[in-house]
């Protein structure tokens, strides 16, 4: 029996490598002056290779390094906020966290104040893919929520853990400083943004 079903995925160790010399190329020379060639040079691999895995070329290493660089950010976010008492405080951390980390982010906002016009639509058009990992990990803890009736009657778990991701992701990188004072941002949190997810009960908790 014929078990092809297509080219054979490129192996990640390799796949890692380019992205971690394309980042650090970005870094360097800036998302408009980085070219494939720089690429080849910092990862050690060949200019073909670079093109094997990543065949839509510098286009395609760009959108990617996004997409990479976005997943360590979230897997730090979701580390951060591992011992979180409940859904509020986790929120309330994870905000903190992410905020500081973005603010501290020295490629970012380089690129922000250097190549906005670049980055920004990389970042709108790759968004689906943090939000999809912050709702599916947001989630458990809805359901958790809801076992311990702290979660609002009736309500639709999947369709709260969409609107709370979506909210979270608009606010990571406002520049409000609701963010970094710890009671506005518990105003903020039990107040507005997840006042019809959690009974008043839950959200009254310290």
């Amino acid at each position: 029996m014929n078990t092809t079903s297509g080219a054979k995925p490129p192996d990640p160790v390799l796949r890692e490598r380019i992205l971690e010399a394309a980042y650090a190329c970005f870094a360097r020379f800036g998302l408009g002056k980085t070219t494939v060639e720089d690429v080849v040079k910092e990862s050690g691999v060949s200019r073909a290779t670079v093109y094997r895995v990543f065949p839509g070329g510098k286009d395609q290493l760009l959108r990617e390094v996004v997409a990479w660089e976005m997943g360590r950010f979230f897997g730090s976010l979701a580390e951060a906020v591992v011992g979180a008492p409940d859904f509020a405080s986790l929120v309330e951390d994870g905000l903190v966290f992410a905020h500081r980390a973005v603010g501290e982010h020295v490629i970012l906002q380089k690129i922000l104040v250097t190549e906005p016009e670049r980055l920004l639509p990389l970042l709108t058009t790759e968004q689906h893919r943090p939000l999809a990992f912050i709702t599916g990990y947001l989630l458990p803890f809805l359901e958790r929520e809801e076992r311990e009736g702290r979660l609002l009657t009736g309500l639709d778990k999947e369709r709260a853990a969409d609107f709370v991701a979506r909210m979270l992701l608009s606010l990571i990188g406002s520049e409000g400083q609701e963010l970094e004072d710890p009671i506005a941002l518990r105003r903020l949190v039990r107040e507005q943004l997840l006042v019809g997810v959690l009974t008043p009960e839950a959200l009254a908790a310290p």
